[in-house]
């Protein structure tokens, strides 16, 4: 009500004059503005509104008593902002682009590329500049489709072709009642997890190594590798004798002994499953301690590696061979299950 009056009042010289029905058109509009911006918060305006406005505000100096819908902040800031896009547009650098190739350019690429799989992307290129068609070697790699390797053979499947010739030696040590150290040699078959070879001694040298691994190996029936680490007692004379059986040897790496991780597990199952549970006297009785292991290890252990069965195969035994019949092995520490008719 107030803002009315007070524009009834500037209004007043005019009612007064000549422009009377100017001044009361002008005064309705008035009105109508006040009202319609009392019931939208924010009018929209187009495009074509805001220009007018602009350009208004650059004839008219009394612009800013007209404007009732926006505030004259807002003309100012929609000119600035017209003022960026302007020269922004005027400044930008004209986008280029690789001209398009021709279809049946990509055709014919693609087609080379699947018809000669030892091509490169050089190859390809000389046909086609030989054929008269003259395109980049650059865009030709573009074009031709990403080959993917062939799937390489997983390590399960590598080592499988592999085992049957790779034998892993090791040596490690078991303290006796009397306080002396026995020096045992375990030769493990990686197939099957066989124990090919043990012996017992008390003062290793490299010639008692070497004849460990002709004991081992009689006959033809040497392997093709051999896996050991660099312990000293692997002296000349073994290297001498293992190569002239023509056995390749396989060094793992200074204080690795992750690297020859067969023998590793075989010599932890020795101990946690049998000498740390008994009393060693001397090298006989190391021998048959050992030998009895041995026997149920290749007989009755099951392995993971070996889909549970023991490395020399072990027959299913179904329900109707009969009962269950429990039998001790290495001395009761272990037993052995099979069934036996009633």
């Amino acid at each position: 009500m107030v803002t009315l009056l007070l524009r009834l009042l500037r209004l007043l010289p005019l009612l007064c004059g000549a422009h009377r029905h100017v001044a009361l058109e002008n005064l309705a509009l008035r009105h109508q503005l006040a009202v319609y911006k009392k019931t939208v918060t924010r009018p929209k305006m187009r495009r074509s509104d805001r220009l007018f406005w602009v350009a208004l505000s650059r004839v008219w100096a009394g612009w800013r008593q007209a404007l009732v819908i926006v505030s004259p902040n807002t003309v100012l800031r929609w000119q600035r902002r017209r003022f960026c896009e302007h020269w922004t547009k005027l400044s930008a650098r004209p986008i280029a682009g690789r001209p398009p190739v021709n279809a049946e350019i990509k055709a014919l690429v693609t087609r080379m590329a699947a018809a000669n799989p030892l091509w490169g992307a050089p190859r390809i290129h000389g046909e086609l500049l030989r054929l008269g068609i003259d395109v980049s070697e650059r865009t030709v790699s573009r074009l031709m489709p990403k080959r993917r390797p062939l799937p390489s053979q997983t390590w399960r499947t590598f080592l499988a072709n592999h085992v049957r010739d790779l034998v892993a030696l090791d040596f490690f040590t078991v303290p006796t009642a009397r306080l002396r150290v026995l020096f045992v040699l375990v030769v493990l078959a990686h197939h099957r997890r066989r124990v090919v070879h043990f012996n017992v001694t008390e003062h290793p040298t490299a010639a008692w190594t070497a004849q460990q691994i002709v004991d081992a190996f009689p006959d033809d029936s040497a392997p093709l590798y051999l896996l050991r680490d660099r312990d000293q007692v692997y002296g000349e004379q073994f290297r001498h004798r293992v190569k002239g059986m023509r056995i390749e040897e396989v060094l793992t790496a200074p204080h690795s002994p992750w690297q020859n991780p067969f023998a590793e597990r075989l010599i932890g199952s020795i101990r946690r499953e049998c000498l740390d549970h008994v009393l060693v006297l001397g090298e006989s009785h190391l021998r048959r301690i050992l030998a009895r292991y041995f026997s149920y290890y290749h007989r009755a252990r099951t392995h993971l590696a070996l889909d549970k069965d023991a490395p020399d195969v072990r027959p299913v035994e179904l329900p109707e061979a009969g009962g269950i019949v429990e039998i001790p092995e290495v001395g009761g520490l272990h037993h052995r299950y099979v069934r036996q008719a009633a």
